[in-house]
């Protein structure tokens, strides 16, 4: 039984992420659909609510439920878990990842609205944040000893910067093309 607890926890922690990680993207397409004339503008922000609409309620809204739902049926089986320090640093990242998703959520209710309050670049490095949680959680999964999380927890870091680097390069590039 454990193991397809096991196996049902990661698959609707994958389709969770991936639920995050296009929620995200959407969000790009339509605050930048936002600045498009009519009739464009209108066309396309009326296809993304109903994208990200069926995206946020069908798929990842359920999945986290489901990931959780299956977290706590495997600690239940096996309480031991709770003591080991990788898993209370891995629950920690679970915290910053729903930190993460409700930030998602609020977004999503101000964009379903016509609030814009974020502009596209600010959402294409939002959408890494659930990428550098994903890192964090894997490493410690599966190096589970202190040392080893915590390379892996400073290669996330590492990780981070690189992933900053890299957008404010991207950043750049998009810049030079609209000139």
């Amino acid at each position: 039984m454990y193991e397809y607890l096991k196996s049902l926890h990661l698959i609707f922690v994958i389709t969770w992420f991936a639920g995050l990680f296009y929620i995200v993207r959407l969000f790009v397409y339509q605050i930048e659909a936002n600045k498009m004339p009519s009739p464009e503008k209108e066309i396309l922000q009326k296809q993304y609510k109903i994208m990200t609409y069926r995206l946020w309620y069908i798929i990842t809204w359920p999945s986290s439920i489901l990931a959780v739902i299956f977290a706590i049926s495997l600690l239940y089986i096996n309480p031991a878990f709770l003591e080991m320090r990788w898993m209370q640093v891995k629950l920690g990242f679970v915290a910053l990842l729903f930190l993460y998703h409700y930030k998602c959520h609020l977004i999503y209710t101000d964009l379903q609205n016509d609030k814009v309050n974020y502009t596209s670049n600010f959402m294409r490095l939002w959408n890494e944040g659930a990428t550098i949680i994903l890192f964090a959680v894997v490493f410690l999964v599966i190096l589970k000893n202190a040392i080893n999380w915590i390379f892996g927890v400073v290669g996330i870091i590492l990780f981070s910067v690189i992933i900053m680097l890299g957008f404010k390069f991207y950043k750049r590039i998009r810049e030079k093309k609209g000139e």
